[in-house]
């Protein structure tokens, strides 16, 4: 099936000189939700300016649903609906026409029942003749997505959409993009709340320093690079760690109290086995053990950390 985003050898420099993004090679599946993570000025507002047609890349290619968003540019952004980090609404506007409003820029038939049930879905419908400046922050990031869904799009950019709401307006719009992409649309989103990516995400991409370091399905990755630790709580504090035990490169941790074995999950053998025999050889003794998988922001902080 033909990526609905084709990303090709794409590259921005800006006057002053920076590179903003190196040859970028990115291939986005219909329907799908793809999480972009990086660091700050890693690239990741850049590369979607680009592709939403908002800044003009240096070379390259980018294609949204077959369509060149330089050469066909009016044909490609109709396809993309775009989620802002920062809030750009007329603030003297109603809820409902700016909402009008944003249909109609992209040459849409006025649709009055469409854009009710985008209201609706955003909670937003109570405040349909409230003006955007009498709304909270949380309330404004809505009305932001309800104009980006507002000409149907089937591509949805979210750039930072969480920031700065609280809890249960989060958790209302991620049930909201699980709803549009049963319905079909794409989600590409970034987030610093790397949590919601590894909830939500099927793919996982990471750019650093303007280049894509890694694209993978999210099970994949946390099989691959995720690893596992062992925690035993000691009946005993010890001072340090025997040498005996040296090969296991053990970390001593709450005050001698316990002591942590971190293993790789993809190895034939964990060495767990091993370890808890010299253990009990060298007379050291636990209460408990438990054990706990690194996480995506774990796997992401390591992959960022060994690009410096």
């Amino acid at each position: 099936m033909q990526p609905i985003i084709s990303v090709t050898n794409l590259s921005k420099t800006y006057k002053s000189g920076f590179s903003a993004l190196k040859g970028v090679d990115l291939s986005i599946r219909r329907g799908e939700i793809f999480a972009l993570l990086g660091p700050n000025g890693a690239g990741k507002t850049t590369l979607i300016s680009i592709i939403c047609g908002l800044v003009n890349p240096s070379s390259g290619q980018v294609l949204a649903d077959g369509h060149d968003i330089v050469t066909d540019y009016r044909a490609a952004r109709a396809k993309i609906g775009l989620v802002p980090q920062e809030l750009t609404t007329d603030a003297f506007e109603t809820v409902w026409s700016t909402v009008n409003f944003s249909r109609g820029l992209f040459g849409k038939r006025r649709d009055p029942a469409l854009v009710e049930q985008v209201l609706k879905d955003l909670t937003l419908w109570d405040k349909r003749d409230t003006q955007i400046r009498m709304l909270s922050g949380g309330m404004k990031r809505r009305v932001l997505i309800a104009k980006a869904l507002a000409h149907e799009p089937q591509i949805l950019f979210l750039d930072e959409p969480t920031a700065g709401v609280d809890v249960e307006l989060r958790q209302d719009m991620w049930k909201l993009v699980r709803g549009l992409q049963e319905r079909g649309v794409t989600i590409i989103l970034t987030t610093h709340y790397i949590e919601e990516a590894e909830e939500m995400a099927d793919r996982i991409g990471v750019i650093s320093k303007g280049e894509i370091i890694l694209v993978e399905e999210k099970a994949e990755l946390m099989r691959k690079l995720g690893r596992k630790q062992l925690t035993l709580s000691l009946q005993e504090p010890l001072a340090s760690v025997p040498p005996v035990l040296a090969s296991y490169d053990l970390a001593l941790e709450a005050e001698g109290n316990e002591l942590v074995y971190t293993y790789d999950t993809k190895a034939e053998r964990t060495g767990i086995t091993a370890l808890l025999q010299d253990l009990s050889q060298a007379n050291i003794r636990f209460k408990d053990l438990h054990t706990s998988q690194s996480s995506l922001e774990d796997i992401f902080v390591s992959l960022v950390r060994d690009r410096r």
